[in-house]
């Protein structure tokens, strides 16, 4: 059993060929490098600890589907999450945030609806199997790239 440090991850997930956007505390958050000269947060994190926690951040806006309730998107985001529940993660939070005009912080443009899942890991190889499957997967129900 491997119990590596957030700087062990970030150098095993660099020698597998994978980018780190950022660590913060305990959390090493993979990079999603959508163009030589753009990259972001993929969405997929590794929690160092007893065993590592690999966690999945999905996403849904509001405005893609303005005329559902809350609990239908949310229920569209646990649909677009079914392929990480299959391999194991599972349901950890669920949250709301708004998306604020950048010109006029009172304005709200839109909703971000977050799902949040995560999977333990104990060995190294499995890690990286299975930040390679998350960043796999789509994250939002718009593409990025």
């Amino acid at each position: 059993m491997d119990q590596l440090t957030p700087q062990e991850i970030k150098q095993t997930l660099v020698e597998a060929g994978l980018e780190v956007y950022r660590t913060t505390g305990e959390e090493v958050i993979v990079a999603d490098r959508v163009r030589d000269n753009l990259i972001l947060d993929s969405g997929v994190r590794v929690r160092a600890g007893d065993a590592m926690e690999v966690k999945l951040i999905m996403g849904l806006r509001r405005g893609q589907y303005p005329n559902e309730s809350d609990e239908q998107v949310f229920t569209r985001l646990r649909q677009l999450a079914a392929p990480a529940m299959g391999h194991g993660f599972t349901e950890k939070q669920t949250g709301m945030a708004p998306v604020n005009d950048p010109a006029d912080a009172k304005r709200t443009l839109d909703t971000f609806f977050e799902l949040v899942l995560a999977k333990e890991e104990h060995e190294r190889s499995a890690m990286l199997e299975l930040v390679r499957f998350a960043l796999g997967l789509a994250k939002t129900a718009e593409s990025r790239h």
